[in-house]
């Protein structure tokens, strides 16, 4: 399994006290699956995202990556982990102001040591629709052109797993639907499994599997029938 979380709980500590916000999670997903994760605000849809990709440490139960125990690496390990095998999209852009495009999409893979840095991040903005605005930076572009740019980011490493948290959430209908033609086609080209948090049903169903969560709890679950 690529992903796979056997009880996995987290709580955190808060101004009233500790807070439980996941409840013994046992969830397996497989290689080149996309999962949608849906639910009520609240409900841990995010957290769980965030124990997916080790930017949450798990308090009770395992969290495993492409065969890895999450819980049990130290930062400095699951940095290195997430720089090497993840992508991640966050509903907010976290683009460097400073940086063009370009140098946003390169930065990440020249600190990993790829030479070929700036190739692929001038092949991955093309993939999305940006090879015009390589030299621009986020304050001349608009939302979704920023989330583009994030994509691309995402997808630069080719990352064996792709998250994301609201990929659409700050951008209108229409650009939202165009993210996520983008997110999803990202995905087919580089084979990643993808697991997404959203809102929305229509895009929910458009992945393999739909997954509920309730009050920190899987509710339920629906598979998408395969096309004829």
């Amino acid at each position: 399994m690529v992903l796979s979380l056997n009880d996995a709980a987290l709580s955190l500590d808060g101004a009233a006290g500790r807070v439980d916000i996941l409840h013994g999670i046992t969830l397996d997903i497989a290689e080149r699956q996309t999962v949608g994760l849906v639910g009520p605000s609240g409900s841990g849809k995010s957290s769980l995202l965030m124990l997916m990709g080790g930017l949450e440490r798990a308090t009770g139960g395992t969290v495993e990556a492409l065969g890895r125990d999450l819980t049990a690496l130290d930062e400095d390990a699951l940095a290195r982990f997430r720089r090497d095998h993840m992508g991640v999209v966050f509903q907010s852009f976290h683009l460097i102001p400073t940086m063009t495009a370009l140098e946003n999409v390169a930065t990440p893979l020249e600190l990993a040591g790829k030479r070929d840095a700036f190739d692929r991040a001038a092949e991955e903005l093309d993939a999305v629709g940006l090879g015009h605005r390589k030299g621009h930076y986020p304050a001349q572009m608009s939302g979704g052109e920023q989330q583009r740019v994030a994509l691309a980011r995402a997808a630069a490493p080719r990352p064996d797993i792709l998250l994301a948290d609201e990929p659409t959430g700050n951008l209108d209908q229409s650009t939202g639907e165009q993210i996520m033609d983008l997110l999803f086609g990202l995905r087919d080209r580089h084979g990643a499994t993808l697991v997404l948090v959203t809102h929305s049903m229509d895009l929910a169903n458009r992945c393999d599997r739909t997954i509920r969560l309730v009050d920190g709890r899987l509710e339920s679950e629906a598979v998408r029938e395969a096309a004829e």
